[in-house]
């Protein structure tokens, strides 16, 4: 937001320079990001004088040239000019440009020098309108009356004045300060701490008063939750034109366009006390009555820029006795607006919620000057001054005759916010102990009335434009800005209480210890956007695009749902990473998964259709290990993954017997298998389906597992760690030779030996696959090692023949195996 320098000195009289302004705003929380100048004709008009044309005579050696002598005040001889306008003739007084001055043309920036036209020299430039910005004619040149001064700098003839414009970023909870006079009122009180001379005035508008009682446009609101307070005013026999110069300089500076007498009165009015303003032209005011009210869902509404809108039942309108006519809060509407052939105007000033405001905003793609001041929060007791002011200005420009009474319609005026202020806690808060006449002195500053006193505590009553403040901790915000951050010295010991610190949860100390296990085995983490592109899950049916969950104001349409698998930003992490040549990748993530459903729906709960869930993913592609002097490279497997799987579970006490793997069908991966326990399905890991691979221009295999880290610790809680020593007795190793259908799997096998023997068999191990020659069609040969031991005595023989031929017996009968 622009502050115009000049125009801050209206209502604040202090002695800071344009920079030391920006400083102390800074300073109290209304960061300046720059300081510029700003003159109301561009380079000031400097180097340009005014002076008299002494002789005019035809140039020798051109039909349209003039030869002239100019004197310009300075006591030497007259400047020889060469001057093509038609209009030239001695006598005159004109504006020159004598040698080395810059003038502008828009953009373009020429430099008077010393030259020769057609054979004669000349020494400067009678200037038109357009050549030193006051104007855009170029029939001929400037021609002033008889009594202007020879010598006076044109700078002082035409009243030059430069400006400053200070750029303050306002934050969305000080919309107080986006005015000229929230500006002001808040300097004034910085001004006031600091010890220096200031005076600040309001506007008044004593001099308002109503010229026919009788008489006067309706107000009539039907949403008062939308609208709690609207004014108006009608004002008849307005002559719409022009504004005067010092109105459209102040915009100007401001970066505004004037437009009209009426509209800039409007946007002055904002810019001076940050409540927006709207004037209707009154002839298009039907059924001589607004009405405030929504009107029928998809109602066509055509807005000042001409853009065609369609309305929401949830969007405030303000109405005439046929249609709408505005926006509220918002954009005017076409067919009402001001133009030059309007007499008569209806002046508006309302409170409209600011929810409201925010969402038809919102709706409709729109921000204006008017909606980022409204759904931020107005101020509801400053509608009739503001309309009092503009009604002056319109009476004092524009003319007119103000017809009936100001229509103020406020039913439940709106309370002042009460906050008990304690002085320990904000001598806590601060770091400092201020005293409390200091205190009292800065809240006197900022307007915030004492109601109650005690020795420890305050009673304080906000005033109904500090919307932000609502709470004990806001004041002392305000009371530190103002006192000064940087008088606040910085201690030289530190305090902490460490035992205060929160321990942190078993979850929390699991996803540490896995993060600190996959780290170690070179994996990196990442962290994606929870965000997604609704795009991804267009065809698939294990993740139905039905079941994300929908943003409703998306930020893009490839961020228009939450994520119900961590894949797709992991993959977008892996492109990322490809496309400049990090090939070798192992990533791992943690986070949150949302789901939507339906069904679930119900009147009682509305959240009831939405779930989350924790995640762990983990992918893998590129190499393994690469190419050195004492090993060849290699590629990255799926079976690679699935140890690093197994060690993550074996690390939560999820192993052995209590975890399983299964092949399934999956439409993420084109081959992949499920990790069950007995209970449920925690997780799923294989090869990521090339099709899905090419929506991100991957061309190599991506290796992918997600595990569901909530159930993870359900079975991880059940499972606790027992210690016993090394057995004294050693250990008897057997291998069996199985021929078997290609089919069957070595889990299976696992599955059938430890359900044989469960006390004696310690580990079951395949060290050797075999599938070609000399081997039955469909038929594989699998290798498997057994380890068995007792831990309270050597086995014998006997013993060790029992269970092998039990466990051989099983595996015969179930699965078909034979002895090779």
């Amino acid at each position: 937001m622009n502050i115009s320098y000049n125009w801050l000195k209206e209502y604040l009289q202090f002695d800071l320079s344009p920079q030391e302004t920006s400083d102390a705003l800074t300073s109290i929380g209304l960061e300046t990001g720059s300081v510029e100048e700003i003159q109301t004709i561009k380079g000031g008009l400097e180097g340009l004088v005014i002076g008299e044309v002494q002789t005019c005579v035809s140039h020798p050696n051109s039909d349209h040239l003039h030869l002239t002598t100019v004197n310009t005040g300075n006591g030497e001889e007259p400047l020889k000019i060469v001057c093509g306008a038609p209009n030239v003739a001695a006598g005159q007084k004109v504006v020159v440009a004598t040698i080395g001055t810059k003038l502008y043309s828009g953009d373009d920036e020429f430099t008077i020098k010393r030259s020769k036209i057609r054979g004669e020299e000349s020494f400067g430039m009678i200037c038109a309108e357009d050549e030193i910005g006051i104007g855009t004619s170029h029939d001929g040149i400037i021609v002033l009356p008889k009594d202007a001064k020879v010598g006076t700098p044109a700078k002082e003839y035409y009243n030059v004045k430069s400006d400053y414009a200070l750029e303050v970023d306002i934050t969305p909870n000080r919309i107080d300060a986006a005015s000229h006079f929230g500006v002001a009122r808040d300097l004034a009180a910085w001004l006031k701490q600091a010890g220096k001379p200031y005076t600040l005035t309001k506007p008044s508008v004593k001099g308002f008063s109503v010229d026919t009682r009788e008489g006067g446009i309706e107000v009539i609101v039907e949403n008062r939750e939308a609208c709690p307070r609207y004014s108006g005013l009608t004002i008849r026999g307005v002559t719409i034109k022009e504004s005067p110069d010092w109105l459209k300089n102040r915009l100007s500076v401001i970066g505004l366009r004037p437009i009209n007498n009426i509209v800039d009165i409007t946007n002055f009015v904002l810019h001076e006390t940050g409540h927006p303003m709207h004037a209707f032209d009154a002839a298009k005011i039907t059924g001589n009555e607004v009405v405030v009210r929504t009107m029928p869902n998809k109602t066509k509404f055509v807005t000042l820029d001409e853009q065609e809108h369609e309305l929401s039942e949830n969007d405030l309108i303000i109405c005439n006795s046929e249609g709408g006519m505005c926006i509220a809060g918002v954009f005017g509407g076409l067919e009402s607006g001001v133009t030059e052939k309007t007499t008569d105007i209806f002046l508006e000033s309302a409170y409209f919620n600011p929810t409201w405001v925010r969402k038809t905003a919102r709706r409709h793609g729109l921000n204006t000057d008017s909606s980022f001041r409204f759904e931020r929060g107005a101020d509801p007791m400053n509608t009739v001054y503001v309309l009092k002011r503009a009604a002056l200005l319109v009476k004092e420009l524009a003319g007119g005759t103000i017809e009936g009474d100001i229509r103020d319609i406020y039913p439940i005026p709106l309370e002042r916010a009460r906050v008990t202020l304690s002085y320990d806690k904000t001598n806590k808060l601060t770091g400092k102990e201020i005293p409390k006449e200091t205190v009292k002195s800065i809240l006197h500053s900022l307007e915030i009335e004492i109601e109650n006193e005690t020795d420890n505590e305050l009673t304080l009553l906000i005033p109904t434009y500090r919307v932000d403040v609502t709470r004990d901790v806001d004041v002392i915000e305000d009371i530190l800005r103002i006192y000064g951050y940087n008088n606040v010295e910085i201690s030289d010991s530190l305090k902490a209480n460490l035992s205060t610190q929160m321990p942190a949860d078993r979850k929390q100390k699991l996803q540490t210890l896995i993060s600190e296990q996959l780290t170690a085995n070179g994996f990196n983490e990442i962290l994606n956007n929870s965000l997604t592109k609704r795009g991804y899950y267009e065809i698939l049916e294990s993740y139905p695009a039905t079941k994300c969950v929908p943003l409703i104001n998306p930020l893009s349409n490839d961020l228009n749902v939450m994520r119900q698998t961590l894949l797709f930003g992991g993959l977008e992490s892996i492109a990322y990473n490809r496309n400049r040549r990090n090939t070798d990748l192992h990533f791992y993530e943690f986070g949150n998964c949302y789901f939507y459903d339906a069904a679930k729906k119900n009147e009682e709960n509305n959240l009831a259709c939405y779930s989350e869930e924790f995640h762990i993913g983990l992918w893998i592609c590129g190499k393994r290990t690469h190419k050195n002097w004492a090993a060849a490279a290699e590629q990255s497997s799926v079976f690679e993954l699935k140890a690093d799987v197994q060690n993550i579970l074996k690390r939560m006490g999820v192993s052995g017997n209590q975890v399983f793997f299964e092949t399934t069908q999956n439409e993420l991966l084109s081959a992949g298998m499920s990790i069950k326990t007995h209970k449920r399905t925690i997780g799923f890991f294989g090869i990521v389906s090339p099709a899905i691979c090419k929506k991100f221009d991957i061309d190599t295999e991506i290796f992918y597992a997600e595990m569901n880290w909530n159930l993870l610790m359900k079975e991880s809680e059940k499972q606790s760690v027992h210690f016993s020593e090394i057995s004294r007795f050693p250990a008897v190793s057997r291998d069996l030779a199985l021929l078997i259908d290609k089919g069957i799997t070595f889990d299976q096998i696992l599955q059938i030996a430890i359900k044989s023997e469960k006390k004696i068999l310690k580990q079951v191990s395949l060290f050797d696959v075999y599938e070609g020659k000399n081997l039955p069609e469909g038929k594989k040969s699998y290798a498997v090692n057994f380890l068995l031991q007792d831990e309270e005595k050597t086995l014998n023989d006997k013993q060790i023949d029992n269970v092998m031929q039990r466990i051989q017996k099983n595996l015969e009968e179930e699965l078909g195996a034979q002895l090779r």
